[in-house]
């Protein structure tokens, strides 16, 4: 039987890596959807889209 924490010292590179990320695009898509309540909404930039028309950032 393998010792755990042998096999996590030998292979810490193989599991931190995907880890990092599969974590790094949780917190990506995240932000999106937090980000998506904004948009077409700044007062800059702030007009009504034409029916049919796209918003310019998804």
């Amino acid at each position: 039987m393998v010792n755990f924490a042998a096999f996590l010292r030998h292979h810490w590179v193989n599991i931190l890596v995907p880890l990092g990320f599969v974590v790094g695009l949780y917190l990506d898509r995240r932000n999106d959807q937090k980000l998506t309540a904004f948009r077409n909404k700044s007062a800059l930039y702030s007009r009504e889209l034409k029916p049919g028309e796209e918003y310019t950032w998804k």
